[in-house]
């Protein structure tokens, strides 16, 4: 990204003169994510990893002249707000929010108290903080914070939700409750806002480096807001930012010491897990990482199988659409008998029972079925299963199922189905296939043979097709051409 078109992420929030969390850890984390920081320093705090000693608030003129130089150079792409030690502090805020051009994206960490007991912000900030939620993109109160702004104690699961879903009454877009401080085993985050709410798990980290946590997950969700992702992309990046840093956190002078952002996420080891539920299975699908996927025809009919299986085709996809009942059992049937002839991976989309009941190789679900779906039942028959990913959170969703195969798409621009989603092109499908390297990835979407030979050299095991095999004059010599491609393009291992 050139210099002039880096988004701009705002600090509002307190430094912390030992470095080891507040405004300090908020500038590291939106510059390793790729960001310009600007700062608006609430207050000067003398800190260090044992004790608070001050808190110094900035006064009213400090910070209007801080808002004024700032607003010069134009408005932010989102805000980080960390400490509010003031009346001012908080209504200067909701003043600049309230005047600006265009809504802004806005991250909330409201730190009540530090992990000592000092209280950060005073009662008459904590009374008015209903005023700024309604500006809030998401909020991220720990189990503490929560409890404080609730007026009642957590002691369930089920107590985080409907406090959750409190605050989201009371205004804000989103709330996002950081887990970190509750649960044990795992690190667990829950998020709800108007369309979604899900848990986040993550293993739980042995260090002791935990200063800044807050901070850190505010920050990257703001930066990845201010990258134009989704709100609920934004929160995965800002979890997995969170996990990299406690990676890389390190002790100082032998105290403890702060998380250490330093990339963009690149290891799936910081990938949480999605689910809707608190609790869930851990599913086992067989795994086909060891195995190329190679050309991956989705065809919608079992002569189709007929055709291509011969040509060497070892994995090939059903999608039915206009069958029903017997008729699509019957279809079904056909394509798992063709298949197993020629010893070929045959996934039904979607129609799970009949895969089950028919004993096919495997089972390919869009994540709008995986609601409706019995993935246990899968699992236990034994089948592989497929999953389509576009983004982060479906990533995250999926990676919670551990699959047999993720697959991403639309790498181009396709108009086979009809989709929200901007092509991810060629870098990003990289991105992808580096990022999550315990599954084997299908590329989909857009793919012809004159991008085949690009699509290729990411290294993905499989690359699916539709409407450039099955709407095209020589089907069977197209395919004979791009197995070729693929096999020339394919990175050697």
């Amino acid at each position: 990204m050139k210099v002039k078109g880096k988004p701009v992420v705002w600090s509002y929030a307190g430094l912390d003169n030992s470095g080891l969390a507040g405004q300090i850890a908020d500038v590291r984390t939106i510059q390793a994510l790729g960001a310009h920081s600007c700062c608006v320093t609430t207050a000067v705090t003398a800190q260090n990893s044992q004790r608070v000693v001050a808190i110094n608030p900035s006064t009213k003129q400090q910070l209007e002249s801080q808002l004024t130089s700032l607003q010069e150079l134009g408005q932010p792409n989102a805000i980080k707000v960390g400490l509010l030690p003031s009346e001012d502090s908080l209504q200067l805020l909701i003043a600049f929010l309230e005047q600006a051009e265009k809504p802004i994206k806005l991250v909330l960490d409201p730190v009540i108290e530090s992990s000592s007991g000092t209280q950060f912000m005073p009662e008459d900030v904590i009374e008015q903080l209903q005023r700024l939620l309604p500006l809030v993109t998401v909020f991220t109160p720990n189990i503490n914070e929560l409890a404080r702004l609730a007026g009642q104690k957590i002691n369930s699961v089920e107590d985080i939700e409907n406090q959750a879903k409190t605050l989201l009454a009371s205004g804000a877009s989103a709330v996002l409750v950081k887990g970190g401080h509750w649960s044990s085993q795992q690190a667990s985050d829950f998020f709800v806002d108007g369309q979604h709410q899900f848990w986040m798990h993550s293993d739980r980290q042995e260090t002791d480096n935990t200063r800044g946590t807050g901070c850190v997950l505010s920050s990257a969700i703001a930066t990845a807001l201010a990258l134009d992702y989704s709100v609920e992309d934004a929160v995965v990046i800002g979890k997995m930012s969170l996990n990299q840093g406690l990676r890389y956190s390190y002790p100082v002078r032998h105290q403890k010491g702060p998380l250490a952002v330093q990339s963009w996420p690149t290891d799936e080891q910081d990938m949480p897990r999605l689910t809707k539920q608190y609790a869930f299975n851990r599913f086992h699908f067989p795994s086909l990482k060891n195995q190329t996927l190679d050309l991956y025809p989705v065809v919608d009919s079992a002569k189709w199988l007929e055709r291509l299986l011969p040509l060497g085709i070892s994995t090939i996809q059903l999608r039915v659409k206009d069958l029903k009942d017997k008729e699509l059992e019957n279809e079904v049937v056909a394509a798992i008998t063709i298949a197993k002839k020629y010893n070929a991976k045959l996934f039904i989309n979607d129609y799970w029972q009949l895969a089950i009941k028919h004993g096919a190789f495997g089972v390919h679900l869009g994540q709008e079925d995986l609601d409706d779906a019995d993935i246990s039942a899968i699992s236990k028959a034994g089948l592989h299963l497929g999953i389509s990913t576009h983004c982060f959170y479906e990533v995250a969703r999926a990676h919670a199922i551990q699959p047999s195969y993720l697959a991403c798409g639309p790498v181009y621009h396709t108009d086979s189905k009809q989709m929200p989603w901007i092509p991810h092109g060629i870098e990003n499908l990289g991105y992808w296939n580096n990022l999550m390297q315990s599954y084997p990835w299908v590329a989909i979407g857009g793919i012809n043979a004159d991008r085949i030979a690009e699509v290729a050299s990411t290294g993905v095991s499989g690359i699916a097709m539709i409407s450039a095999i099955t709407k095209v004059q020589a089907p069977e010599q197209i395919v004979n051409n791009m197995m070729q491609l693929i096999e020339q393009h394919r990175p050697v291992v």
